[in-house]
């Protein structure tokens, strides 16, 4: 059985084999190496013979540990299954954090959720005992911070089912977010697949002051790098002022990497990630990474003339950095504080000066640190008699966060100013938040210190419009009440009358003086022996389905295939897999499928979630329905999409539902790339434009074929042959990303089949 916990031995066999990997590396490339080329060069199945260009060639990896939270688990969990594994062949655990949802406070909350889903829960604590998994409880926390807190250590390298794993960058992992199939795939014991990424550095000098916090950090570089300015690179913070910054710091940091379409983002190791490393009770990692040192952080070169090793550089003074917000609706539309007020003016933006709702915490935001920080706003608030003027929220990132700031006073702090605690969860960060309708039917404006704010990400309502700040900022405009309040500037009125102007918050201690406290654990370490656990599964449920492997291609070309639906603009997966009030249905595929592009807008018609049923001639019928008529006559599908297609969260069910009812190829201008991932594991086609303006020449009646698919091979374009209503064809190119092995997920149906030979 495989040890789960990150041991001493553990951590020495990650160096020893990085340094063996690395010496052949070396030799190979013959050039100074970045800190993301030595831990995911270190971790190579085979050093002496893959292909290493960034950018072109994928990397056979061989993972240190898997990560899985309780939605897509129910998926990887049924996929496992049909591996014929009897355990997982790396250290692997259960986390449940992503289906309480919040309601009226954490610990009510936390009942209500065991009472709903506890055959969901049942179900993965039988799978963990089965396959030797460790299992994460409810209760326990949020997936990224209970990873930071006990398996994350500097050089390891982490696989997640949450787009957000590169939280433990802040430990100096390589942790990277990806769909199921990867997961499972690594934990039936083959190397995990991955396109080489590109190199980008943010290179830090000075130290951050006053009401700057390390969340400004990442605000201000989504602002200059874009949502898809990280696609296929890993994110490196260098440079002396990355040594300023905590360890927890470090991981708000590379969580919102995510936010950029990131592979992932890190810090080198340094003396802050020390200090948390004996906080939470590893302090023998310590010496361990101290030696290893040298594998833990660029090469002197690298770091002395980044411009000559990275494909882009950030340069950012941490002292002359203001603090951020962005939003609405985009985590890159960013602008320093002393900018909003002015945009609030603007009619031209819409935006609501007054804040409906303000929250703090999730997995982002919830340190000891940043919890110490907005506490340090709350009690000069107590002083002058204030409390919040708008609904304040918090979420504890994990129960040692929440009892150790109840132990340290932090909590009473905020509750004394009337915030609402919520449970240790995901909560409304990601959508799981039964907010009042009349609250967010118009719209509205509320202030987070959470990761992602696309519209109807936080409480199903497209007209809500999110605004991310750090924890500190966001407290000070609780108290404020308007999105205009300027807390560097604008003053407040106490209780006495009498104006008053917020200090920054001093300087926070990074962990607590007394080390954390464990709290309420309900950590279940598997079984020596899992083989007499029986699956909880009911035949009769409506949550939970077992899965049964997808048949193979029959070797014939696509012909003659509707266009299922045409997406325009912004296509996360959220838009083609909404969670929200679905998220119940996540462990059985087809029910969750009903809601497949249900918010992706027609570019036909501009409806969401709708389109016409061109075998029929009915317009405006919901997308799953037209899917599941077409599949009922056998005949197949493609989807057409727009640029990044498939951003934001690491969704696998955004690839299994269009498998599930038909799709052929989803073919877009441009995917995000752990989507493009997802699709290509399911047995379907990811295909793009050669031009991507070829994407206006598709018509909602066009008959789509794609041609000659016997002789598909990597880097040669497929035929696609576009037949119009009025008669007329033309032949577009197609280009796609296979690799030869890739190329045998087609053809034998999935990835997963590889598995039954």
């Amino acid at each position: 059985m495989v040890t789960i916990e990150s041991t001493p031995a553990m951590a020495a066999k990650v160096y020893e084999t990085m340094a063996k990997n690395l010496a052949v590396v070396r030799r190979r490339l013959g050039r100074p190496l970045t800190l993301a080329d030595k831990v995911l060069l270190g971790h190579l199945d085979d050093p002496e013979h893959q292909e290493l260009e960034p950018g072109r060639s994928y990397l056979f990896l061989r993972p240190d540990r898997v990560v899985l939270q309780d939605v897509l688990g129910q998926t990887a969990m049924l996929q496992f299954r049909q591996t014929l594994r009897e355990t997982a062949a790396v250290p692997t655990t259960i986390h449940c954090d992503h289906l309480i949802q919040a309601r009226v406070e954490g610990a009510r909350d936390l009942t209500e959720s065991l009472a709903e889903n506890q055959e969901v829960y049942d179900f993965l604590r039988s799978a963990a005992a089965k396959y030797g998994a460790g299992f994460w409880g409810p209760g326990a926390g949020i997936i990224h911070q209970v990873v930071l807190e006990n398996y994350a250590f500097p050089g390891e390298l982490i696989i997640g089912t949450d787009s957000h794993t590169p939280n433990a960058g802040g430990l100096g992992a390589c942790a990277v977010g990806v769909g199921g199939a990867d997961a499972v795939e690594t934990m039936a014991g083959l190397p995990w697949e991955v396109l080489y990424p590109r190199h980008i550095a943010v290179y830090l000098t000075g130290a951050l002051n006053g009401w700057t916090a390390p969340k400004d950090v990442i605000l201000y570089v989504a602002g200059q790098l874009t949502v898809s300015g990280g696609t296929n690179a890993i994110l490196e913070y260098i440079g002396p002022g990355a040594r300023t910054i905590s360890a927890t710091g470090k991981a708000t940091i590379t969580n919102m990497g995510a936010e950029l379409g990131a592979t992932t983002s890190m810090f080198p190791y340094d003396a802050k990630m020390a200090a948390y490393l004996r906080a939470t009770g590893k302090p023998d990692l310590v010496p361990l990474a101290e030696r290893a040192q040298a594998m833990l952080a660029p090469d002197p070169e690298v770091e002395q003339s980044p411009e000559k090793f990275y494909d882009v550089v950030v340069e950012l003074d941490l002292s002359k950095l203001d603090p951020y917000v962005v939003g609405p609706h985009s985590p890159d539309r960013a602008r320093p504080i002393s900018r909003l007020a002015a945009e609030v003016t603007d009619p031209g933006n819409a935006f609501i000066d007054k804040i409906a709702n303000a929250l703090i915490g999730s997995c982002t935001n919830s340190s000891y640190e940043d919890m110490s920080r907005a506490a340090d706003v709350a009690e000069q608030a107590k002083r002058h008699g204030l409390k919040v003027a708008v609904p304040f929220m918090v979420t504890p990132g994990s129960e040692q966060v929440r009892a150790t700031i109840e132990r340290d006073g932090q909590m009473q702090s905020l509750r004394d100013i009337d915030a609402i605690v919520l449970a240790n969860a995901c909560g409304p960060c990601i959508g799981q938040w039964r907010r009042a309708k009349e609250a967010s039917a118009t719209p509205n404006t509320i202030v987070t210190s959470y990761n992602r704010n696309f519209p109807a990400r936080n409480d199903g309502e497209r007209t809500t419009m999110n605004f991310i700040g750090s924890a500190e900022i966001v407290t000070a405009l609780a108290l404020g009440g308007r999105l205009s309040f300027n807390p560097l500037t604008d003053t407040l009125t106490g209780a006495d009358g009498k104006p008053f102007k917020l200090e920054p918050p001093k300087t926070a201690p990074e962990v607590p003086a007394r080390n954390f406290e464990r709290g309420q654990a309900s950590y279940i370490a598997p079984p020596a022996d899992g083989s007499g656990v029986t699956l909880s599964v009911s035949p009769t449920s409506e949550r939970l389905q077992i899965m049964e492997p997808w048949p193979a291609w029959d070797g014939k070309d696509f012909v003659e295939m509707p266009v299922l639906m045409k997406t325009k603009g912004k296509t996360t997966t959220d838009h083609i897999s909404p969670a929200g009030t679905w998220l119940r249905y996540r462990g059985h595929l087809d029910r969750f499928s009903d809601n497949m592009f249900l918010t992706a807008i027609n570019a036909y018609t501009g409806e969401a979630g709708k389109g016409k049923n061109v075998l029929t001639g009915e317009p405006s019928q919901p997308i799953a329905k037209i899917a599941r008529d077409y599949k009922a006559r056998g005949v197949k599908w493609v989807v057409i999409g727009d640029h990044n297609y498939g951003e934001g969260s690491s969704r696998e069910h955004a690839a299994l539902s269009p498998r599930l009812l038909g799709g052929a190829a989803i073919i877009v201008r441009a995917f995000a790339r752990i989507h493009e991932s997802n699709v290509k594991k399911q047995g379907l086609l990811a295909l793009t434009f050669q031009d991507p303006a070829e994407y206006d020449r598709i018509r909602e009646d066009d008959r789509i074929s794609l041609v000659g698919l016997a002789a598909m091979a990597p880097g040669k374009p497929v035929d696609c042959v576009v037949k119009h209503a009025d008669g007329t064809t033309e032949t577009l190119k197609l280009n796609h990303t296979f690799s030869a092995s890739q190329l045998e997920w087609f053809r034998k149906g999935s990835a997963l089949n590889l598995f039954h030979h």
